[in-house]
């Protein structure tokens, strides 16, 4: 029988963790993603019961069973009280016929949030289980939000240390500003020169190449991306809490299926509804939403994975990514198969494409639907929401709209969709004031005022001033020199 409090290597069934090991390790060392190796179902009823705080501390619980509801809800309370301008943290609100689940009301503001104001609670909480005193440095990719909402998870986080790399022309001038106004004794940035999938190759690079090394100085090497299954397991909270506010409004009863619709970059933020699902929350589809770089559309539709194309930098820069990650942990769910996983990683690697065997497609496509749109488009659908509904919508979130639009008008369907909001418009007023048809400022700070304006809508508290604060870190490299920079900055710290 499996053990149910271990994970494995989606790449070998050999190399096992606990929870608090995997979290700790971030990455397996063979480069593989950590996965639970027994999930079982969940008691949804009563799950759905529950206030926020402890349905987020039974969901983790599930997902992280090492740990118990009872460890759990105190580290949760700790992550979240005050840091949400609301208590509901991940509200749901109805627009037209459709809605959206506002995933940007934390310190951020972006989706992120709902996974890093928790997740030092949980590796510190890991450290503690294990008697492992080892400093921590985390080491995080971004391609423009999970920069800041780990920096600001970290900052001043006794016996830890990150370092984010984001792609230096990748990210908004407000996501860039935020990150590099970043204050705290532990925290580094630098910007990486080239895209979001030249920071993420480094950093997984500088994992295997730094691992052993570090670790025999007393220094554990970890993630803040959703590489690391403690960043992932807090996401699949919202999908339940989601579906509880869809009961309560009286528009679904319990085992009505719901559809999501979800802004897709890296592939964690949907593949925590595809866990969702898997414990039992009765979902429909999972509506895979890409902008321009449209590799997951392409290879949910003919099985070819392939990221030897053309890149575009967009309006929705946190999905501007030819690498998602963790579809390698979807890979593993649907075909249990180490060996196979290996190979595709391998020739992705090598290669640059894979092809997954036809059984394996099928089962793909009976649970996820692709679609993708261009910036065009993206500004028209932001565009027609504020003016037929009057409701804003960030670039990213408006490719997930689009994309739940033509999945219901495709098949028809009268069941309830959930789109996923992942970050708030004034993260990206440039954008917006154009898809709005408005003359704006090339200055994205001035452009945020304007924007406020334009719409009666006040900026959000952190965001406001971000054009004020110094410039506190201005380091770029070249992606091959990740490694090593890594190595000096670890030094330093210590």
């Amino acid at each position: 029988m499996k053990d149910k409090f271990l994970f494995q290597s989606t790449r070998s069934s050999e190399i096992v963790a606990s929870a608090p090991e995997a979290i700790l390790s971030g990455i397996a060392p063979d480069g593989g993603l950590f996965v639970p190796v027994e999930l079982p179902r969940a008691d949804v009823r009563r799950i759905l019961s529950l206030d926020p705080l402890p349905m987020a501390a039974a969901i983790l619980h599930i997902m992280l069973p090492s740990f118990s509801e009872e460890q759990l809800l105190p580290l949760v309370t700790n992550g979240y009280t005050g840091k949400f301008d609301t208590p509901a943290v991940t509200p749901l609100c109805a627009v037209d016929d459709m809605n959206i689940l506002e995933l940007f009301h934390g310190p951020t503001c972006a989706f992120k949030d709902v996974a890093l104001c928790l997740l030092p609670h949980l590796m510190k909480a890991s450290a503690e289980s294990l008697s492992d005193r080892n400093e921590i440095l985390i080491l995080t990719a971004t391609s423009g939000d999970t920069g800041k909402a780990a920096l600001e998870g970290f900052r001043d986080v006794e016996g830890t240390s990150i370092l984010v790399f984001y792609p230096r022309d990748g990210v908004s001038a407000v996501q860039k500003a935020q990150m590099v106004s970043q204050q705290g004794s532990n925290t580094h940035v630098c910007s990486v020169e080239g895209n979001f999938d030249d920071a993420q190759t480094g950093v997984k690079t500088a994992f295997q190449a730094l691992q052993k090394e570090f670790l025999s100085q007393g220094v554990r090497l970890s993630s803040a991306n959703s590489i690391n299954i403690g960043r992932l397991a807090p996401q699949v909270f919202y999908y339940f809490s989601a579906y509880r506010d869809l009961m309560d409004a009286g528009k679904i009863a319990y085992g009505d299926l719901v559809d999501y619709s979800v802004p897709t970059g890296n592939f964690g933020d949907i593949l925590a509804g595809y866990y969702a699902k898997l414990l039992g929350l009765p979902i429909g589809r999972l509506i895979c939403a890409s902008n321009a770089n449209n590799v997951l559309t392409d290879f949910l539709k003919d099985g070819t994975y392939d990221r030897c194309r053309p890149f575009y930098t967009t309006y929705s820069p946190s999905m501007d990514i030819l690498v998602s990650s963790n579809l390698e942990r979807l890979l593993y769910l649907l075909s249990n198969d180490t060996a196979l996983v290996s190979s595709l990683m391998k020739d992705l690697s090598e290669k640059g494409r894979y092809t997954v065997p036809a059984s394996l497609l099928k089962q793909l496509q009976q649970v996820f639907w692709p679609d993708c749109c261009d910036d065009e488009q993206t500004l028209e659908t932001i565009h027609h929401v504020w003016k037929d509904c009057g409701y804003l919508l960030d670039p990213h979130t408006a490719v997930a709209w689009r994309a739940a639009e033509h999945y219901r008008d495709q098949f028809g369907t009268a069941r309830e969709t959930v789109v996923l909001s992942t970050a708030s418009p004034f993260k990206f007023p440039e954008a917006v004031l154009s898809a709005l048809g408005i003359p704006h400022a090339e200055n994205g700070f001035i452009a945020m005022h304007e924007l406020s304006k334009a719409v009666s809508m006040p900026i959000p508290a952190p965001l406001q001033g971000l054009e004020d604060k110094p410039v506190l870190h201005r380091d770029t490299i070249a992606p091959k020199d990740l490694t090593e920079y890594v190595r000096k900055k670890a030094v330093e710290y210590r």
